[in-house]
């Protein structure tokens, strides 16, 4: 770990074997766990709490405060699991007295230019591909995918196993195993090669495809569809799952599927 030409504060808290390259700047009230390799001109501010075997690529900047005005300068964090890559020139801001923390769980893969903003929460296995942006208190479950450049609103959820185009303005939540794209952004399937990739059965994703043929394709609305779905089908983890994720969408779930002429 000594580097010469890095900066690391006396008070970091750095894992014996953790890699830092030059030019490194690493402040105080830092821990870094084992295997973890800093990139050169990485900035690692006050409040970042990160994991083993993680990879943080040169010009990323982590634990920055948030880019909100109602903040006051509290002690918050950032929290990054391990086994997470951060490419180049990534950002990652510091929670706010809201939630007091921005999380990034394990095994995720944030590409280059990809922002996180304040009291954002990532599961695990996220991926999130070139210069996407996320403004504050955004979570995303498990294993969701979300397309290059793709920007997303402040509060939006974003469901388990969900893909999303590249290129997307997402106002709406998104709800688990689904695809979504075009624009506005709308339900265009279910993420099917996500889902058998990770193990799911084909009785189990033709499920989940009954479900959101109920829920989108029936011509009722969201109220309407759910009822239905209650009443009709069997209860099953994935159909629970999704009739949660809509029964406690703050800000509504995205439209249906729509023919290109319509």
């Amino acid at each position: 770990m000594n580097q010469p030409l890095a900066y690391v504060h006396p008070k970091a808290k750095i894992a014996s074997n953790v890699v830092i390259e030059p030019f490194v700047n690493i402040e105080k009230n830092v821990e870094i766990g084992e295997g973890t390799w800093i990139g050169s001109n990485v900035t690692i501010m006050e409040g970042a709490r990160i994991g083993k075997n993680c990879r943080i690529f040169p010009g990323a900047v982590i634990a920055a405060i948030p880019q909100d005005l109602k903040f006051a300068g509290e002690k918050t964090l950032v929290k990054i699991g391990d086994n997470v890559t951060i490419r180049e020139f990534v950002t990652v801001n510091r929670g706010t007295i809201a939630s007091g923390a921005t999380s990034i769980g394990n095994n995720c893969l944030l590409m280059a230019y990809v922002h996180i903003a304040h009291d954002c929460k990532l599961g695990n296995h996220v991926i999130m591909a070139n210069a996407c942006n996320l403004a504050g208190h955004i979570e995303i479950d498990n294993y969701a995918i979300v397309g290059g450049m793709s920007a997303i609103h402040q509060f939006v959820h974003i469901g388990k196993h969900v893909m999303i185009s590249g290129g997307s303005m997402v106002v709406k939540d998104i709800p688990p195993f689904s695809k979504a794209g075009r624009e506005p952004v709308s339900f265009v399937g279910v993420n099917s090669i996500g889902l058998r990739r990770r193990g799911f059965s084909n009785e189990r994703i033709n499920f989940i495809h009954e479900v959101y043929r109920m829920l989108y394709m029936k011509g009722r609305n969201v109220s309407q569809a759910v009822a239905v779905i209650e009443a009709e089908m069997p209860i099953n983890p994935d159909r629970d799952e999704i009739l949660s994720f809509i029964q406690n969408s703050q800000r509504g779930i995205m439209r249906g599927y729509k023919r290109i002429n319509e």
